[in-house]
């Protein structure tokens, strides 16, 4: 089946891809990333618009881009996301796959939206336990690292952190290894799959802060260029 891989540009994506290379029922045909149109990086990563162009290169693949307003709401959201899938179904895809591992109510929001445009959805780290999947990233050869932590529960000190099994004996109790609660996002520079590395350089540190009230909290970026 000709898949579109939603490529967030971290590891649990590239370990999604790493996988449906491995069988032969899916064949990852595109890529599909949502980006802030407003300040050309992707949402919640922050990693730069070229920075995700050079993975596409790397991995021959064609790179569809959703590009959004800063905080859309979900009804926006769901229509470009519905009409990036009509597209994509033109050209063959009948299936999108996710890096997911055990958010539940995520999964049931993205079955019901592929359910309106008729494509399948798949989820190869589903419910895989993600200590051993960061060792899946290192043995697999995925060379990723961490390029945003949320502040509440992770220093800003973890940025640039490379994933692997050193990073399982760092992070603080209550730390999803894989970050699948929102605790850390990374960027992939290295992969089996690429044709090359891509060289980076780790930039400033930027803070955004996104809750208002008493008890505040925010993202660190690493701004890789």
């Amino acid at each position: 089946m000709n898949t579109v891989l939603n490529w967030s540009s971290g590891k649990d994506a590239a370990l999604a891809y790493q996988l449906l290379l491995q069988q032969n029922k899916y064949k990852v045909t595109h890529l599909l990333t949502t980006i802030n149109a407003e300040h050309d990086r992707i949402f919640m990563h922050g990693v730069r618009e070229s920075l995700l162009d050079a993975q596409a290169q790397r991995m021959g693949l064609p790179l569809q881009k959703l590009k959004l307003p800063p905080s859309p709401d979900d009804g926006v959201y769901k229509t470009a996301m519905a009409a990036a899938f009509e597209t994509l179904k033109k050209e063959n895809v009948t299936a999108a796959a996710y890096g997911d591992i055990f958010l539940e109510d995520l999964k049931q929001y993205r079955e019901a939206q592929l359910a309106q445009v008729g494509i399948k959805a798949v989820f190869p780290l589903w419910k895989r336990d993600t200590h051993e999947l960061v060792q899946a990233v290192e043995d697999a050869g995925i060379e990723a690292m961490i390029v945003c932590v949320n502040g509440k529960v992770l220093d800003k000190g973890f940025l640039g952190r490379k994933i692997d099994r050193s990073l399982l004996a760092d992070l603080p109790d209550g730390v999803d290894p894989c970050g699948e609660n929102g605790e850390y996002h990374s960027f992939v520079y290295n992969a089996p799959f690429f044709s090359e590395p891509i060289p980076v350089t780790k930039g400033e540190t930027v803070y955004r802060q996104y809750d208002t009230t008493e008890n505040s909290w925010g993202f660190y970026f690493l701004d890789l260029q």
